[in-house]
């Protein structure tokens, strides 16, 4: 369950870390704009769609909730396999500074639910990988300066700016309780 692009099926499991839900208690906590629903947002009808991949999958189970006068519900519930996964997803730092604005934004939020440790952990291995992005930046940026390329070497001089702006930010991450 490996994506290159955001894992919404893996953020999926971070909401079912701390106790099992039905699919709307996870869209509601989505929707807030004061937590994560002001970094993502994710349509009830695909919700329920990818819960039911996960639980194809294993990494969820299900359970029926009854109600009263209404039909009854499903909570889901984090499998072994799923709680795995997630952890692991959790702790890696994203590979393409284009994932830093959603991915890595959705990680930060559940490292933070999971503790100071495991958030102080994900920002320091982000910004060890930026710093990775800004060495090769560096380099591509003097080959280009010395090819007399001016436009790529312009290209790579906003990209060195934009992973600059990216360990600044990381740094005010480290800084924020």
């Amino acid at each position: 369950m490996r994506h290159a692009s955001l894992s919404i099926e893996h953020a999926l499991l971070g909401f079912l870390r701390q106790e099992p839900k039905h699919g709307y208690a996870i869209h509601q906590e989505l929707s807030d704009a004061g937590s994560i629903g002001s970094a993502w947002r994710l349509p009830l009808s695909q919700l329920y769609t990818l819960l039911g991949k996960l639980e194809n999958a294993g990494y969820l189970t299900t359970t029926t909730e009854p109600q009263e006068n209404k039909p009854p519900r499903k909570l889901f519930h984090l499998t072994d396999q799923g709680e795995i996964a997630f952890l692991t997803w959790v702790q890696e730092p994203v590979r393409h500074g284009r994932s830093l604005r959603l991915e890595f934004l959705v990680k930060l939020y559940f490292a933070r639910l999971e503790g100071a440790g495991m958030a102080t952990s994900l920002l320091a291995a982000q910004r060890k990988k930026c710093q990775q992005w800004l060495v090769k930046e560096q380099a591509i940026l003097d080959r280009e300066a010395a090819s007399g390329r001016e436009y790529g070497r312009l290209v790579h001089q906003f990209r060195f700016g934009q992973i600059q702006a990216m360990l600044s930010w990381l740094e005010q991450c480290e800084a924020t309780p």
